[in-house]
């Protein structure tokens, strides 16, 4: 047997990159879909629009997006005379949440925690703090939670983007995307935000169909790789839903020869997360922690529509993985010369599959 050399080790250092200020976007182009689009192929970067990508894409492709309305889950509280700040970031069902809370410390089990802004709106401790993280249980009725958040929530703009006196109104439409239909996410599946009315239309008049899914977004979107081994990262459960109709429809797009092009990582992270070896998705609906990292044998998708990411963060080493590392630092480094606008106001970038060179 010949004798092949083992992969250099993943370090979370190799995903790291120096950004200008500048090119942090604070608010989306307008019109949405006027954003620029950068395309990663095999051989070559092209400087296009997202308006090209009915053009870039072929009768029969399958866009999948996601769903998901981000809810209004930045509340503050009060514990007695303590002030805290929550972060909603999973549902569990009964009117429990998993949440980050500031203060956490605070927070004993059995504490009862009123929220600001919301009279008669409160939540029971049901564990001890962890690490910053809370179960809260707001009770059984659903409609005087939603009608709590619309009052006191804030949408929970991502740390990069800067409001000197919090989200404005205008975030609460910005910060929302055209699909947005299940309530159940703290972050926009941003990919998604570049979509209008006229360009639906263009895919569809250029043969190209669509398919939902649903993937609430958590909290933990927004966390960094800490450790030098990013296989030693945690990444928190986020709950998902395949319907039976999405996936006949990606699995007959497949079968007919068509690709399959995720709209956001959190498109890709559902479909890999149902896929089997031969690529067929199955109806699913219940928790992922799917974490993604160069090395990873992808099933189910061909393309990927997606913003650019933070440094050392798991979505940077999501597409690392899908489109090989060496193309996304030459990608990266193209988009910050060119002055590309990063994150989640930000441009897009169109990446398909590279499948061979998997480590990158």
């Amino acid at each position: 047997m010949p004798d092949f050399p083992s992969p250099p080790p993943l370090r979370t250092g190799d995903f790291d990159f120096d950004l200008p200020e500048g090119l942090i976007a604070q608010a989306p182009a307008r019109p949405r879909d006027a954003a620029r689009l950068l395309v990663v192929g095999p051989d070559r970067l092209e400087d296009r629009g997202i308006r090209d990508l009915p053009a870039l894409l072929a009768p029969g492709d399958l866009l999948v997006v996601n769903d998901t309305r981000v809810i209004p889950a930045r509340l503050q509280a009060r514990r007695g005379a303590a002030r805290i700040e929550i972060m909603l970031n999973r549902a569990e069902g009964g009117g429990i949440w998993q949440a980050l809370v500031r203060n956490a410390r605070r927070l004993r089990a059995g504490d009862l925690v009123t929220i600001e802004g919301a009279p008669g709106c409160t939540a029971r401790v049901l564990d001890a703090p962890e690490g910053g993280s809370v179960r809260l249980d707001f009770g059984p009725d659903q409609a005087a939670l939603a009608a709590a958040l619309d009052q006191a929530g804030a949408i929970p703009l991502p740390p990069y983007i800067t409001r000197t006196d919090g989200p404005q109104v205008q975030d609460a439409a910005d910060y929302q995307t055209i699909f947005a239909r299940t309530p159940g996410a703290v972050a926009a599946p941003t990919a998604s935000l570049h979509f209008t009315d006229s360009l639906l239309a263009a895919l569809a008049a250029r043969g190209i169909g669509r398919a939902t899914i649903t993937l609430h977004v958590g909290a933990g979107t927004f966390l960094p790789v800490r450790d030098d081994d990013p296989r030693a990262h945690r990444i928190h459960q986020e709950w998902c839903e395949v319907s039976p109709e999405a996936a006949a429809a990606i699995n007959a797009t497949r079968a007919a020869g068509g690709r399959i092009v995720a709209v956001g990582s959190t498109a890709l992270r559902t479909l890999e997360s149902v896929a089997g070896e031969d690529g067929r998705v199955a109806a699913f609906q219940g928790l992922t922690g799917i974490y993604i990292l160069p090395g990873h044998r992808f099933r189910a998708v061909d393309a990927l529509l997606t913003n650019f990411h933070l440094p050392k963060s798991t979505l940077l080493m999501l597409v690392s993985a899908f489109a090989c590392t060496h193309r996304m630092r030459a990608a990266y480094a193209h988009a910050i010369r060119e002055n590309y606008r990063f994150f989640s106001y930000g441009d897009g970038s169109l990446l398909f599959r590279c499948d061979q060179d998997l480590a990158g």
